[in-house]
């Protein structure tokens, strides 16, 4: 698939997943090769909902959501490599595991997600991938997830 697009900013992202703010937790997708791997970017602002009670005296980014943004990361690598932007394409998480923490995400970070597929293919409906987040280089989370991909009847 060499015409697959190598970045999608939000515009793209939004025609291929249906998450809308507050649950849309990246700003673009770059680096993607085909149905193989991609990086998601999400700046993080003091504004984000989440940080009016996790914590207010000391903001951090939930480990869920981080998680969830690679999960998001990775629906859009799947989508730009399966031409499935306009497509009503929907992700369902079915598992996450060896889920790790390993430095606080706090606003004024730039959050990068890389996401590799360890097992999946076009048409296919469960998809493996795994996920490390980090910060200015350093790891700030890691995560297995596997999703189950509701294809679009004439995408399969």
């Amino acid at each position: 698939m060499s015409d697959t697009p190598s970045e999608a900013d939000i515009h793209l992202i939004q025609r291929i997943i249906p998450h809308r703010y507050p649950f849309l937790l990246i700003d673009k997708v770059r680096d993607i090769v085909a149905n193989t791997s991609a990086t998601g970017v999400k700046n993080v602002t003091f504004n984000e909902p989440h940080f009016q009670g996790h914590f207010p005296q000391a903001p951090i980014m939930p480990g869920v959501t981080i998680v969830e943004a690679m999960a998001q990361t990775a629906a859009v690598m799947v989508g730009v490599s399966n031409d499935l932007a306009d497509k009503d394409f929907l992700v369902y998480f079915m598992g996450i595991d060896g889920a790790k923490f390993r430095r606080k995400v706090v606003p004024g970070d730039v959050l990068e997600l890389a996401v590799t597929v360890t097992r999946g293919k076009p048409g296919a409906k469960v998809w493996r991938f795994t996920g490390r987040a980090t910060v200015e280089g350093e790891l700030a989370a890691e995560a297995d997830f596997t999703a189950m991909m509701d294809l679009p009847k004439d995408a399969a």
